[in-house]
């Protein structure tokens, strides 16, 4: 079964069960999905998906930085129960070791011995682990087999 499908299944029972939370926060992606579908005229498939629920995760970790901030615990303990539920969606992240190996795989394929070279790594990994790792962690590592 598709990720939109489950996702879509657990949006009918958290209606059933009367799990407001659950209901909204899936409702809000699913209106941020065909917004994105409506604006760019394309299909929403399971990559699309994750893209968008990794961008509503960010927003999440941002706002509750800026709600602990301000003092406002309150919304910071909405955010996080919204990032919680989004959280379940999102594949499992690959381990740092997994993520060099990937790295290290790029640098020998495209022969990168510098940081000049690293917009090229990074365009080759990109598409191989959009949604499976941490994007920040990717160009880190990047970054530190370049430099060395």
């Amino acid at each position: 079964m598709s990720l939109l499908a489950d996702i879509k299944n657990d949006l009918k029972q958290a209606m059933l069960d009367k799990n407001h939370d659950v209901r909204d926060t899936i409702r809000m992606f699913l209106a941020e999905l065909q917004r994105y579908e409506i604006d760019n005229k394309v299909e929403a498939d399971d990559a699309l998906a994750i893209n968008i629920i990794n961008k509503m995760i960010k927003q999440r970790n941002d706002s509750i930085t800026q709600f602990m901030d301000g003092g406002r615990e309150d919304l910071a303990k909405q955010e996080e129960l919204e990032l919680k539920i989004l959280s379940a969606y999102k594949p499992e992240q690959l381990s740092e070791d997994k993520v060099k190996s990937y790295v290290d795989d790029a640098i020998n394929d495209l022969n990168a011995n510098s940081m000049q070279d690293m917009g090229k790594v990074m365009g080759l990994l990109k598409p191989k682990l959009a949604g499976k790792a941490d994007m920040g962690l990717v160009s880190k590592i990047v970054k530190e087999s370049l430099s060395s």
